[in-house]
C-alpha cells in the first residue's frame, strides 16, 4: 500500500478558509447504536452534531435482524456470555474488553427499555429470551421477532432528537477528517463534509466520534446497505489512524438466495428457534460438523455451507423451517419478504447462502473509544477495541454499540481542555492542494463493480496466498486510475474510500498466515501461535505492526 493509498491526504482540493464553517464541541459521524448513544453521552458535557450519510433509517443498526445479547436472566451468567465470546473470538479477543461489554450490556439494555424500547415478551409479560450461535444460553432480547435493530434505531433517534445540545444532519456525507498537518498523529479538528444542499462544508470540533459502520458493500454478496462503503476505515487510515485485525470479515451463513434479488438477511434467530440446514438431498449437515449444529459460531456454519456447495455443485444450500409452528408472529419481516417470492416456510424449503455481514476489525481503540490520533474516537463496528477477536459472536455488536458508544461518548469530554485550535476563537487554516490528473480514466462503475466481485472471490470465505496476491495487485491497478481523480459526487468519493479498505483487507489476509475466526486460509487451515496477534495498519507503513493479545 506504499505509494498510491499514502500519498493522497484528502479526497478534493480545498481551502478551509473559503468554505462555510460550522462548530461544535462534539462530532459524530454515524447515526447507528454506536453514534446516537454516543451523541447522547456527549450532549451531557456540551453540543454535538451527528452526520447520518443517509437518513435515519438506512444505517447498519436498522438493518439488523438480530437482537442483543445481554444476561437479564438469573440462571444465567455473565461469565457464561464471556466465556462464550472468547470462544467465539477464537483466542484473539482482548479478555479486558469483552469483560467490560458483558458487564456493562446489562445496564444499557435497561436503560435503552426504559427509553422506550419495545421487547418481545411471553404471555406472563416477561421478556422472551432467544438463543443464538455460539451461545451456551437464551440471553437474546429481540423486538417485533426480526426487527430489533430498527426498534433500537427509532428509540435511539427519538432520544436524540429529545436530547437538548444535539443536532442531527441527516444525508450528509463526511468525506476527510481535519488535520493540522499531514503527518499520521497529527490531531484531528473535525471533519469536511458533503450536503446535496448545503455543499461543501468545515465542521469543527474538539472532538470527533466515527461510528460509521461497517464495509459489507466491499462484497458482491453482502446482507448490508448501500451505505457500508467503509468511508470511516479509510477516512481515519488517511488521518493517520490506525487499524487493526482487518482479515477478520464475517460472512452470515444463511442470506436468501433467488436470482434477481437481493441477498436478504434471514436471521440466526430461525436456527434457534428450530430451523435445520439441508443439503441438496436433504440431509441434516450441521450434526456432523460440530456439537451445536446449526448453533454453532456463525464462521464455522458459514464454511460448512460454503464446502457442501462445492461438493455437491450447487450455488445453495436449503433452511427448512417447516417445525417452526408460530413463524409469522415471531418473524414477521421475513415472512413478509419470504411472501414476495411466493416462498411459505410452513410448507416450502428456503435457499441460503452466506454473504459479508460485519467487520470485525477497524479502528483501533482503547476501551474508552479513544484511538491513538488525538481528538479522534471511535465506537461500533467501524472501531476494533479487542471485543469480538477473530470472529463476533451473534448478537454482541448492538451490544458492544451501547457499551462503547456511551464509553466514548463520556471520554471525549476530556478534549474540552484541549490546544484550542478547533474553537470558536478561530480555526487554523487547512489547505489541500490536489493536481488535476491527466492519466487516463477507468468506468468508475465497472471499477466499482469490478472490486466487489475480486473481493468476493478471492478475499471471501475461503482464501489464499496467491489469489490475495493477485487482488492485491487488481486493486492497485484500479487505484492507479482512480485515486488519482478528483470526483465531485458521493459514487466516486465511496469508490476511493472501498480501493483503500479492501487494499488493507487483503494485505491483512495475506499477511495473516493462518486459519482463524472467519478468517480461513485454504493453504494454512489450522491456527498458529505465531499469528496469535493484533495486525496494526498505519499509514506510511509497507508492513503490519503487532500488539500482543490481552
Amino acid at each position: 500500500m506504499e505509494g498510491l493509498f499514502d500519498q493522497r491526504r484528502y479526497l478534493i482540493p480545498f481551502r478551509s478558509s473559503l468554505l462555510p464553517q460550522i462548530f461544535t464541541d462534539t462530532l459524530v459521524i454515524g447515526a447507528g447504536v454506536a453514534g446516537l448513544r454516543a451523541a447522547i453521552a456527549a450532549a451531557s458535557h456540551g453540543d454535538c452534531i451527528v452526520l447520518s450519510k443517509g437518513d435515519l433509517r438506512n444505517t447498519n443498526t436498522a438493518w439488523a435482524q438480530g437482537g442483543i445479547a445481554a444476561v437479564t436472566d438469573p440462571t444465567d451468567s455473565t461469565e457464561a456470555h464471556l466465556k462464550d465470546t472468547l470462544t467465539a473470538g477464537a483466542g484473539l479477543c482482548d479478555s479486558p474488553a469483552a469483560r467490560l461489554v458483558v458487564e456493562q450490556g446489562p445496564r444499557l439494555v435497561r436503560e435503552v427499555l426504559s427509553w422506550g424500547m419495545n421487547a418481545d415478551r411471553d404471555h406472563a409479560g416477561a421478556i422472551s429470551l432467544g438463543r443464538e450461535g455460539g451461545h451456551s444460553a437464551s440471553r437474546i432480547i429481540h423486538s417485533h421477532g426480526d426487527a430489533t435493530g430498527a426498534e433500537l434505531q427509532r428509540c435511539l433517534t427519538e432520544r436524540a432528537k429529545a436530547t437538548p445540545g444535539i443536532r442531527l444532519f441527516e444525508k450528509c456525507f463526511a468525506l476527510d477528517l481535519i488535520t493540522p498537518h499531514h503527518d499520521p498523529g497529527s490531531p484531528v479538528m473535525g471533519a469536511i463534509t458533503h450536503h446535496p444542499k448545503h455543499g461543501l462544508q468545515m465542521i469543527w470540533a474538539k472532538a470527533t466520534i466515527l461510528a460509521s459502520g461497517g464495509a459489507g458493500v466491499l462484497y458482491r454478496e453482502t446482507t448490508n446497505p448501500a451505505v457500508a462503503t467503509a468511508d470511516g476505515l479509510s477516512m481515519a487510515y488517511r488521518a493517520g489512524a490506525t487499524l487493526a485485525d482487518m482479515a477478520f470479515v464475517q460472512f452470515h451463513p444463511t442470506t436468501l438466495y433467488l436470482a434477481g434479488a437481493s441477498r436478504s438477511l434471514i436471521t440466526e434467530a430461525i436456527r434457534g428457534a428450530g430451523a435445520h440446514l439441508l443439503d441438496a438431498s436433504g440431509h441434516r449437515f450441521m450434526t456432523d460438523v460440530h456439537p451445536l449444529a446449526e448453533l454453532a459460531p456463525r464462521d464455522i456454519v458459514a464454511h460448512a455451507i460454503v464446502r457442501q456447495i462445492a461438493k455437491q455443485g450447487g450455488q445453495h444450500v436449503w433452511l427448512d423451517c417447516r417445525a417452526i409452528s408460530d413463524f409469522e408472529r415471531r418473524f414477521p419481516g421475513i415472512a413478509a419478504l419470504l411472501r414476495r417470492f411466493d416462498l411459505n416456510p410452513a410448507e416450502d424449503l428456503i435457499p441460503v447462502h452466506p454473504a459479508a455481514h460485519y467487520m470485525v476489525g477497524g479502528v483501533r481503540t482503547d476501551l474508552e473509544g479513544r484511538t491513538d490520533v488525538p481528538g479522534l474516537y471511535a465506537a461500533g463496528e467501524a472501531a476494533a477495541c479487542g471485543l469480538h477477536g477473530a470472529n463476533r459472536l451473534a448478537s454482541n455488536s448492538l451490544l458492544e454499540g451501547l457499551v462503547l458508544g456511551e464509553a466514548a461518548g463520556i471520554a471525549c469530554e476530556e478534549m474540552k481542555q484541549g490546544n484550542g485550535k478547533s474553537s470558536r476563537s478561530g480555526p487554523v487554516p487547512i489547505i489541500s492542494d490536489i493536481r488535476p490528473s491527466d492519466r487516463g480514466e477507468l468506468d468508475l462503475t465497472d471499477v466499482r463493480s469490478s472490486l466487489r466481485s475480486a473481493m468476493w472471490r478471492n478475499v471471501g470465505i475461503e482464501r489464499t496466498a496467491p489469489k490475495l496476491a493477485g487482488v492485491i495487485e487488481m486493486i492497485d491497478f484500479w487505484a492507479r486510475y482512480t485515486l488519482d481523480k478528483i470526483f465531485d459526487d458521493v459514487a466516486g468519493w465511496e469508490t476511493q474510500n472501498m480501493l483503500l479498505a479492501a487494499a488493507v483487507v487483503a494485505k491483512s489476509a495475506l499477511w495473516r498466515r493462518e486459519s482463524r475466526g472467519c478468517h480461513f486460509r485454504s493453504d494454512t487451515p489450522e491456527p498458529s501461535d505465531e499469528f496469535r496477534l493484533h495486525d496494526l495498519w498505519r499509514r506510511g507503513r509497507e508492513e503490519p505492526q503487532t500488539s500482543p493479545v490481552l
